[in-house]
């Protein structure tokens, strides 16, 4: 019951519980970009991959602008971007969780003229120039997620109504084709759309809601995407080594005792091996050798290597030469989330 108190006074006059996390997958293709060749031809797939995420995160963070600004003046609870741990991975973008009912919002972010097919369920685009593209409907994901997450409330003997609502971030996003069932909101409306749900029964006691608030942040799995070389089958060898100056943007800072200096802008920056071995495994891949720190920082001292490597903690594995060290990439997203590069 401590426990429970606790929580309960945590919460209290506290409705956003968490915010979307730090995207690996984008900070990965933000890494890899600048480290090829300026004619490497896979350099359009990836700023194409690049802008789809940077407008989804913008789509999500329009939604959670709206939700802070406007207060529903009954006990919820928001959460952004979670995905709770289940025998099937879901992942809701926006979750609203109330003492009465539970809803869920997939936001999408896409321009042009928009088509919602039924049979089969799929999302038509027509671009500016008459170009259209497919894309999964977001309906589909939305019904997913809400069997994915009743099932997950079962699970933990609670029994509440879902709803869902598919939220286009911007109205210059125009719909020719609306879906026959599923309700399509532009941000502006979520606050009237959920103070629009009958609260006529609580289904939760305060107790039992902030339980289950704590429950699903509790749960929540960061995505820890492949890395780049993995998804997109690129070769080590085509990507440029070397500690990235923050000052200039130049590769190739030259380790100094306790700092690192740039050669080109002189610029120092004693932390600057931090975002650099983060860069290798959003990049190469999840383990790195003593040999390949050295490769990719450009220093020759094997014991420096070892210094750099252990001053982040990392986690080490096997004897010797045999001695590979990984990153705890789910606490890189606490800590960015925070503010923090790495561990601190």
């Amino acid at each position: 019951m401590q426990e429970e108190g606790y929580i309960l006074w945590r919460w209290k006059n506290i409705n956003t519980l968490k915010n979307r996390d730090y995207s690996l997958k984008l900070a990965g293709l933000q890494a890899a970009g600048p480290r090829l060749s300026s004619g490497h031809p896979i350099l359009p797939v990836l700023a194409a991959k690049q802008a789809k995420i940077e407008a989804g995160i913008g789509g999500e963070e329009r939604v959670a602008e709206v939700l802070r600004n406007k207060t529903l003046l009954f006990d919820n609870h928001i959460l952004h971007d979670v995905s709770p741990s289940s025998d099937e991975k879901f992942q809701m973008d926006t979750n609203v969780l109330t003492p009465w009912y539970v809803v869920i919002l997939e936001v999408k972010n896409i321009g042009g003229v928009l088509e919602f097919k039924e049979n089969p369920h799929q999302l038509i685009r027509t671009r500016e120039d008459g170009h259209k593209d497919g894309f999964e409907s977001p309906i589909v994901q939305l019904e997913r997620n809400d069997e994915c997450l009743e099932v997950w409330l079962q699970s933990r003997n609670i029994r509440i109504p879902i709803y869902g609502a598919v939220v286009l971030a911007y109205p210059k996003q125009i719909v020719a084709v609306p879906p026959l069932k599923t309700t399509l909101l532009y941000p502006y409306l979520i606050p009237s759309f959920i103070k629009g749900i009958p609260r006529t029964e609580k289904k939760l006691d305060d107790e039992t809601f902030n339980w289950l608030s704590a429950e699903l942040l509790n749960s929540h799995q960061s995505f820890i995407p492949n890395p780049i070389c993995e998804t997109y089958k690129i070769p080590f060898g085509d990507f440029q080594p070397g500690v990235q100056c923050k000052t200039c943007g130049c590769f190739g800072m030259i380790k100094l005792p306790r700092t690192w200096q740039c050669q080109y802008c002189k610029a120092t920056d004693h932390l600057a091996h931090q975002q650099a071995l983060l860069e290798w495994f959003l990049i190469f891949k999840r383990t790195i050798t003593n040999r390949e720190c050295r490769w990719f920082l450009q220093v020759d001292d094997i014991h420096t290597a070892k210094r750099i490597m252990q001053s982040l903690n990392l986690i080490e594995e096997g004897e010797y030469r045999y001695r590979e060290y990984k990153m705890d990439l789910a606490k890189v997203i606490l800590n960015q989330n925070k503010g923090f590069i790495l561990n601190r």
